[in-house]
């Protein structure tokens, strides 16, 4: 009876930290979810402030998993690139690590439990009065009693046991190598189970303050527990977008590649941490060398990836490939709440990039479009035209974002000449949308077409041959030039490939004619012309970009 009373003690004891701790992280998420979701999207410029949010956000509400969550659900809905997530997940790792420092302070040092149940009572009234409007917070501070109630409980019911009779830790500890991965794998499992780190690493700081766990065996338990806390990230990406499967990625690769290093210098890293922590290790003190072991193992695990975040971000795009039906991507572009005088061109050049970004959808849309135009395969033609069909309302959704960016951008405290060029950059978003606009309108008469079964003769194709590779070659001088005043030299020779592009549309209309009088078939002449003028429309649109470029000032 006594063995089952203890056993169901530590159970209780347990589902109360547990569960102190889950309504703890999301009262505090409901308090302060907003400006938490503010602080995701305008606080990852850069990769150390993409780590420190992650740091701060994950200190405030106590869960490096609720932290990832909501990075990978921001990615999903395109609110964070996948480089800036890769920030936000690596200081998500190092804020965890206070949770662990709480307990070890205060957990077995103080009886917390005697403030605990007041502070729970505390809790409950304010969320009891609904006037307050207060209901996360009561919930933070009810959680808060509940979680050291838990552990004080957890703590007590945990019998004092001999070294000589915890043999199953024993048989472990003897084994090497092993033993230690067995510590691992060990620390891994508790973690999913409870799914939250930070709960995990308590629990190792309790039993190891009761002397259950040896200093060794323990510490590879807080290095599986990274590990383990993975599980969340790659639960909500299931079924979400391409990025957002990328960044449960990183935060996969990015914990165990560190316990994996960790583990190759397990000795001399643990004897780093005895060096840190003042006083030789006792049972006492081991609480407070595993809760430094797990902030240096984050920290370093930092410094290590944190130069690498583009190549990280390369490899994560090489191993998680799109599906085979993946939703098509979503463009979106933040304006930062804050816009001052001393940054204003900071907006502009963020806005030169995308810009030049859109002119390359334009430029890979008629690359595909050349493909189609060639490749008569119809088992193809479906997947080209869903292609350029994604790709068409990427670009809408690119001129849409870019042009709010840009009116914003213009409100700013601009220069005269600065603010005209916004405006010009304006008419540019414009063109080259209409240019892939134009494109999926060519693909789509190509494929009526073939669905009549009206296809061009093999000259037919021939002669439009030099006319693709006039526009092709208007469509990258133009991406060239782009954001940078166009000379005089330049415009007249963008004037002049616009001349040989309409000079060769009326030498291919007039052909299409005279095969009209001949008695050829009218609708598939009619589509032909249809095609011919469409292809002249982008280089009228190119044309039009070339002029606002020689505006430019």
């Amino acid at each position: 009876m006594q063995i089952a009373s203890t056993i169901f003690q530590i159970i209780g004891s347990l589902g109360l930290l547990l569960y102190g701790m889950k309504l703890m992280s999301d009262g505090i998420q409901k308090s302060a979810g907003d400006s938490l979701h503010r602080i995701l999207n305008f606080m990852t410029g850069n990769r150390l402030s993409a780590v420190l949010t992650g740091v701060g956000i994950t200190a405030i509400v106590q869960s490096s998993s609720a932290t990832t969550v909501m990075t990978v659900s921001f990615v999903n809905a395109g609110l964070l690139s996948l480089q800036q997530s890769i920030g936000v997940i690596f200081g998500a790792n190092i804020g965890t690590t206070i949770t662990a420092w709480i307990v070890s302070l205060f957990g077995f040092k103080f009886k917390l439990a005697v403030f605990a149940i007041p502070a729970f009572g505390i809790g409950y009234f304010i969320t009891f009065f609904k006037r307050l409007h207060r209901e996360g917070l009561g919930e933070a501070i009810m959680g808060f009693g509940l979680l050291f109630v838990g552990l004080e409980i957890l703590s007590s019911a945990m019998p004092s046991v001999s070294a000589d009779q915890l043999h199953f830790v024993e048989y472990f500890t003897d084994r090497g190598v092993l033993g230690l991965f067995a510590g691992v794998l060990l620390g891994l499992v508790v973690t999913m189970i409870v799914h939250s780190s930070s709960a995990a690493t308590a629990i190792i700081l309790t039993m190891s303050h009761n002397g259950l766990l040896p200093w060794e065996f323990a510490a590879a338990m807080v290095l599986g527990s990274n590990i383990g806390t993975t599980i969340d990230a790659v639960l909500v990406s299931i079924g979400t977008k391409l990025n957002a499967r990328r960044a449960a990625a990183v935060h996969v690769l990015f914990n165990i590649s560190g316990t994996v290093i960790a583990m190759i210098v397990f000795h001399p890293f643990l004897r780093l941490v005895d060096l840190i922590v003042p006083g030789s290790l006792c049972p006492d003190n081991i609480t407070t060398h595993l809760a430094m072991l797990h902030t240096v193992f984050n920290v370093m695990n930092t410094l290590i990836f944190l130069p690498f975040v583009k190549q990280i971000a390369s490899f994560v795009e090489v191993i998680v490939k799109p599906g085979e039906h993946e939703p098509p991507e979503q463009y979106r572009l933040v304006f930062p709440a804050s816009a001052f005088r001393e940054n204003a061109e900071s907006f502009i050049f963020f806005a030169e990039k995308e810009i030049l970004s859109m002119s390359g959808v334009v430029n890979r849309m008629f690359t595909t479009l050349t493909t189609l135009l060639k490749d008569d395969d119809p088992s193809k033609a479906g997947f080209i035209l869903e292609q350029l069909g994604n790709q068409e309302d990427y670009a809408d959704q690119m001129q849409e974002e870019l042009s709010q960016y840009l009116v914003k951008t213009s409100q700013l405290p601009l220069s005269d000449r600065t603010r005209e060029n916004v405006r010009l950059m304006l008419r540019i978003v414009d063109d080259l949308e209409s240019m892939t606009d134009d494109i999926f309108s060519i693909s789509m008469l190509i494929q009526r077409s073939r669905d009549k079964k009206m296809n061009f003769r093999g000259d037919d194709i021939e002669l439009l041959t030099p006319y693709i590779g006039l526009v092709e070659r208007f469509l990258n001088f133009v991406y060239e030039n782009l954001n940078k005043p166009l000379s005089k030299d330049k415009l007249d020779f963008a004037h002049e490939m616009e001349d040989q592009i309409d000079l060769f549309r009326k030498n291919l209309k007039k052909t299409a004619r005279k095969r009209l009088e001949e008695g050829a078939n009218v609708k598939a002449e009619l589509l032909y012309i249809d095609i011919v003028r469409g292809i002249e429309k982008l280089g009228d649109h190119a044309f039009s970009i070339s002029e606002a470029l020689a505006a430019t000032k």
